[in-house]
């Protein structure tokens, strides 16, 4: 049984790391503890060399009401990071000289309520899978407060400003066939089949060359973040880098050989 306060849940499966949010009795609304105990798998993930990809889901039919006003408000209102500056931030709003950032992929699968940082944890995952009983809303105005963790960024950027707007203003619901609509998830899969589809992919990437997943994440994000010329300007060194790899070795081996490559991140 969840603690009152709620936990979130992490499993090893091989190379594929699991973290799920548990508290479904309160449709997953994320805690302080919960909010630490996210960045705290985050960072898990990020430090083990051994793991290749996470997938981020919730128990139960809800993937979350967002956060728990109650217990979040003090917080909110004191202005305190919600975790240590040491964790990955699951929203990935740091970066440079405000923390660590996570660089390995990760994927959502989302159902049911997916509200406010349920928005803005999946739009900082890499890849989104979700069931067509989703009901997305960005609800902070109603409350009084604004999207803090990645919103007001992230929907503008992949849905266009009109629809950021739209969403981020009026509090208003959209579902899972809008949201795939809008880029802001990438499949829609029948309910109950959302967290199997998200662990297909996590393993077909998970098969893939580690250092060239990584390499070629962050140079997608580098061109959304900085310009597609600061992308473009390391493409050259980051290829080279590649090419002296254990693992471009390996893949040219297992190209001659006609046989799947064994990759080993080196």
């Amino acid at each position: 049984m969840a603690h009152l306060d709620g936990e979130i849940l992490t499993e090893k499966r091989g190379n594929i790391f699991l973290i799920g949010a548990n508290r479904p009795a309160k449709l997953n609304g994320y805690t302080p503890k919960m909010t630490r105990e996210l960045a705290l798998a985050y960072t898990t993930f990020e430090d083990d060399q051994a793991l290749r990809c996470a997938v981020l889901y919730a128990c139960g039919a809800h993937f979350t009401a967002g956060l728990d006003l109650p217990a979040m408000a003090p917080l909110l209102r004191s202005g305190e990071p919600s975790m240590p500056t040491c964790f990955i931030d699951p929203f990935d709003l740091r970066g440079d000289d405000r923390g660590r950032r996570r660089s390995k992929p990760l994927v959502a699968a989302v159902q049911g309520i997916t509200f406010t940082i349920g928005i803005e944890l999946m739009l900082a995952a890499d890849i989104v899978i979700a069931a067509s009983d989703c009901r997305f809303a960005q609800l902070e105005v109603k409350r009084g407060i604004m999207a803090t963790g990645g919103a007001t960024v992230r929907i503008a950027e992949r849905a266009g400003l009109g629809n950021a707007l739209l969403y981020l203003l009026t509090g208003d619901e959209f579902g899972a066939d809008q949201a795939l609509q809008m880029g802001l998830v990438q499949r829609v899969v029948a309910p109950g089949e959302q967290l199997e589809q998200a662990l297909s992919v996590a393993e077909r990437i998970a098969a893939q060359a580690p250092l060239a997943v990584c390499a070629s994440r962050a140079n997608v994000l580098r061109a959304v973040e900085e310009g597609p010329a600061a992308a473009i300007s390391e493409l050259r060194a980051v290829q080279m880098r590649l090419a002296q790899s254990d693992d471009a070795l390996e893949g040219v081996r297992s190209f001659v050989e006609k046989r799947p490559a064994r990759f080993s991140g080196s």
